[in-house]
């Protein structure tokens, strides 16, 4: 992410926690920066490793925690099949979000089509089913890794 978009993306985290009576800590705000500096998903000991520049006085729990509350204000995203976690593209939007995962490079692109949550929805309540998380994700090649893929070899 742009530094000019992370600037605003801090800053509308910032401003919903405090209409939701919520705080942003430094180091919550620190971990969301982490997480939205990289278009992959991190793990909680990457993300820790980057906090700790240098140090060693943080342990994973201050991570986890500021995960948690980063998950619960919605500017924070867990990608199940990773284990890891990604900054929310969309904060203070209500949305439920569809992740694109490139196989290849990592690189994890936000969708929010609320077709697609609904028609996953519906069907799922059809079957008796109620999501409690519902987590849709694409695991495949995005287009700069396809478009550096060579073409294969023609059969003879």
């Amino acid at each position: 992410m742009a530094a000019e978009a992370l600037a605003r993306t801090l800053d509308t985290a910032a401003a919903l926690c405090a209409q939701r009576g919520a705080r942003l800590t430094p180091q919550r705000r620190r971990v969301l920066e982490i997480l939205c500096r990289t278009e992959r998903p991190l793990g909680a000991y990457e993300i820790l490793d980057q906090l700790r520049e240098g140090s060693r006085a943080l342990a994973p729990p201050t991570v986890y925690r500021a995960l948690d509350f980063l998950l619960e204000q919605g500017l924070a995203h867990r990608l199940e099949s990773q284990h890891a976690f990604i900054g929310c593209r969309h904060p203070g939007c209500a949305h439920q979000s569809q992740f694109l995962i490139c196989a290849r490079c990592g690189r994890v692109i936000e969708l929010s089509d609320a077709g697609v949550s609904e028609r996953l929805a519906m069907a799922a309540r059809a079957r008796g089913f109620e999501a409690e998380r519902p987590v849709v994700e694409l695991i495949g090649i995005c287009a700069g890794c396809a478009s550096a893929e060579p073409a294969p070899d023609c059969p003879s």
